[in-house]
């Protein structure tokens, strides 16, 4: 397992985050290029900070695999409208968790001291290519006619079911409360105004167990985040949401003795991040989660995974009704990766959304009281994981 710096320890400089923009997302951007479309978010989360161009030291970018538009290092000609020219700029990439793994890297050159003042930035622009089609790789790396993502994760969802003897229903469950959740989200792509449940549990069957309305779509969309230190939150107009923990965490797509049901890289990732923010409890001390769920199965995955239920329990809680908005621990309040999903920028989005929470900034979908959230991405073949955890006040560490 790698195992990356860690933003928690002693010494290091508490990191904020000022700032949040995004785009609303949608199926196809065809109004801007790739450099409107990461300018937008980008002037959005200067504007939420009240900051100019002038007050970033350094930009950190990340997207999902560059065949995915087929521009090949765009970060390149994106400086310009980043207003990085001149300035470090640094790409990321780890697959689907990029957005995530992004949001981590800036937040370590503020905690480390090396700029105090940081724009972060994910973004994918999908309308210009195929990625179910650019997923679908061919022999020898995996079995003909497995097209997509969906084809790749859709046994591991049956072995969860097998495992925990969970009823059929489940996913329609997560997939209503999360497409309900977006109607509450300006910027979410779907606005089923007419969904029901009934209606997930009769949409078509894509690949056993997942049905058409228990996957995500595909989307244009950017999302950005200003990050600063101590000194900077002070003079920020509006709440920080301060990082009390985040960690990166990745192993082998395929090795002896993987569980793709519970990647032990996820449980290893969340542990070193509640150990940072001081977590005993997850289910007790976190106020709301933004879980990155690209197929609704996963929520009952990752509660388990994350551990917020026990081993085989995680269907019981969603079930239960716990995960809903108004439950004890709202899962994707914003309506998830289920309702958006420009893949390199979701696993920002999460990590956004959950500071969005903590700083009492959600909108109509701002769980009451929030104080603790966690912010999840996973990518690749459940492989690469980045979390953190935010809080409305400074670490005391």
């Amino acid at each position: 397992m790698s195992t990356p710096t860690s933003l928690g320890g002693s010494g290091k400089e508490p990191v904020g985050v000022v700032g949040i923009g995004q785009t609303k997302h949608v199926s196809a951007r065809r109004d801007v290029s790739m450099a409107g479309l990461v300018r937008e978010a980008a002037v959005r989360a200067l504007a939420d900070a009240e900051l100019g161009w002038a007050d970033i030291d350094a930009v950190v970018i990340g997207k999902a695999p560059d065949f995915f538009e087929g521009v090949m290092m765009p970060e390149l000609y994106l400086a310009d409208a980043l207003g990085a020219v001149g300035k470090p700029m640094l790409r990321v990439h780890t697959a689907g968790s990029v957005g995530g793994s992004t949001a981590l890297v800036a937040a370590n050159l503020v905690a480390a001291r090396v700029h105090r003042t940081v724009l972060t930035l994910a973004f994918e622009k999908q309308s210009e290519s195929n990625a179910m089609w650019g997923l679908s790789l061919p022999v020898p790396f995996q079995q003909p006619l497995l097209a997509g993502a969906g084809g790749f994760f859709a046994p591991h969802v049956r072995a969860y079911m097998h495992r925990t003897s969970a009823p059929d229903h489940i996913g329609a469950l997560v997939a209503y409360k999360d497409r309900r959740n977006a109607l509450k989200n300006p910027y979410a792509h779907l606005h089923e105004e007419d969904i029901t449940l009934e209606k997930v549990r009769s949409s078509p069957m894509l690949w056993d167990p997942i049905r058409y309305s228990e996957t995500c779509p595909s989307s244009d969309g950017a999302c950005a985040m200003v990050l600063t230190d101590r000194a900077g939150a002070a003079h920020a107009p509006r709440p920080a949401a301060w990082v009390h923990g985040g960690a990166m965490r990745s192993e082998p797509t395929l090795f002896a003795g993987k569980d793709a049901v519970s990647p032990r890289a996820g449980r290893d990732c969340a542990a070193d991040v509640y150990h940072q923010a001081g977590i005993g409890e997850p289910r007790r001390e976190i106020d709301a989660v933004e879980m990155y769920v690209p197929f609704s199965w996963y929520e009952p995955m990752w509660l388990e995974n994350l551990g917020f239920a026990k081993e085989g329990e995680g269907w019981k809680m969603t079930e239960s009704g716990a995960t809903e908005l108004d439950g004890d621990l709202p899962v994707n309040p914003s309506g998830g990766v289920l309702s958006t999903n420009p893949i390199g920028a979701s696993g920002m989005l999460r990590f956004a959304e959950a500071a969005l929470q903590v700083r009492g900034a959600a909108g109509a979908h701002q769980v009451p009281g929030a104080r603790r959230a966690l912010g999840h991405a996973y990518g690749g073949g459940s492989q690469f994981f980045a979390m953190w955890l935010v809080a409305d006040e400074p670490p005391t560490g």
